[in-house]
């Protein structure tokens, strides 16, 4: 379907959505404002309907879903059997459905592990593609996205407030930042039908609401330390490396896949990577593209994961280094053409996991010191 925003004078159009509408700069300070408005065309909203949905999603995934309450918004992770991030979503329910936000391009996949995995189970896991998604920053309510047009099939608006950078029930923060870059976000994210993209785009055609694309959204992610399915899960991530214990695990819940990695390396190891922020050297006027070469002197120690121009701080971007880069010291990226300076900013330090305080035992045949 083509949103209705695409026809914005400005507008900047691919196939994930629409990127910008003439200004992105402009747009990320009206959207950090709480005064406009992105449709994020790049999600997809996902339903599982059914008595059983709460204990299946806790018995399956790393979040405890079990007592999730109508409203509460939450994030829950599934992983591979040695704890790697397969999926990740956005999670609500409101009494009758629990709802999923995911990235678009992990949909499909998602989707058909779930009907999987239902086995004789009472739960109807779906596509909602009568539904659309759209970001604010909401400092009360439904901030900039008018009440009446948020989805509330079963009586609860299908508002999903995300809970970065607090540390949820059962979390553990690695970040030692105080105050953390997103504490003051108040990212949402609000569930509506297909037909009420026309009518917010009116509004934006009107004056009433300002309009933001995806590059605006994905800036102030970025400078919030927010990881993301699409842009910091390659195949290797587990949560720790990426602060995601905070909002997307339960460390005390029951087992599920994948348990036995992240219980090891948060309580006896460490991660072998870690992701920094990364403030970049605009002389050149490059954005490093995902997957770009982060290096040390000549050794590449990393990867760029996600990378945005913000309105205040330049050039910036998320990258995953090996736990072993020093923290202080000064990376290059290799951005194609040109080669950018880049100073780095801890988010996951090197010592973090290893919470755990085992005692030494002795070793056997040792013997006792003489008194």
């Amino acid at each position: 379907m083509v949103s209705p925003f695409s026809s914005l004078p400005g507008a900047v159009v691919d196939e994930t959505g629409v990127q910008h509408v003439g200004s992105p700069l402009a747009e990320q300070r009206e959207l950090a404002a709480g005064r406009a408005v992105a449709p994020l065309g790049d999600r997809r909203v996902l339903a599982v309907a059914g008595p059983d949905r709460l204990s299946w999603l806790d018995s399956i995934t790393s979040q405890a879903t079990g007592a999730l309450t109508p409203g509460e918004s939450s994030e829950l992770l599934i992983l591979d059997p040695q704890g790697h991030v397969e999926h990740a979503a956005s999670v609500l329910d409101d009494g009758d459905t629990t709802w999923f936000v995911v990235d678009a391009a992990d949909a499909d996949a998602l989707l058909g592990w779930l009907l999987r995995m239902r086995f004789r189970l009472a739960v109807e896991p779906r596509d909602a593609a009568e539904y659309a998604v759209v970001g604010a920053v909401a400092t009360s309510g439904t901030g900039p996205v008018p009440a009446s047009l948020v989805a509330a099939p079963h009586g609860v608006p299908l508002v999903w407030r995300d809970p970065w950078p607090g540390v949820s029930a059962g979390g553990w923060g690695y970040s030692a930042a105080d105050p953390h870059p997103g504490a003051e976000r108040r990212w949402v994210e609000a569930i509506v039908p297909m037909a009420a993209l026309d009518d917010l785009a009116a509004s934006v055609s009107a004056g009433a609401i300002g309009a933001a694309g995806l590059l605006a959204a994905d800036a102030l992610r970025i400078a919030a330390w927010r990881p993301r399915w699409s842009g910091e899960v390659d195949g290797r991530t587990i949560p720790h490396e990426a602060d995601w214990l905070r909002t997307a695990v339960h460390l005390d819940k029951g087992c599920y896949r994948g348990q036995e990695t992240v219980a090891k390396v948060h309580n006896l190891g460490h991660p072998p990577r870690r992701l920094v922020m990364l403030h970049l050297d605009g002389s050149d006027s490059v954005l490093p593209a995902r997957g770009a070469e982060v290096r040390l002197g000549d050794a590449v120690v990393g990867a760029v994961t996600s990378a945005a121009r913000h309105h205040e701080e330049g050039p910036i971007a998320l990258a995953l280094v090996k736990r072993s880069t020093p923290g202080d010291a000064d990376l290059v990226v290799d951005a194609g053409e040109v080669l950018v300076a880049a100073a780095q900013e801890v988010i996951v330090p090197a010592d973090a996991g290893a919470v755990a305080a085992v005692p030494r035992l002795p070793r056997l045949g040792r013997r006792p010191a003489a008194s």
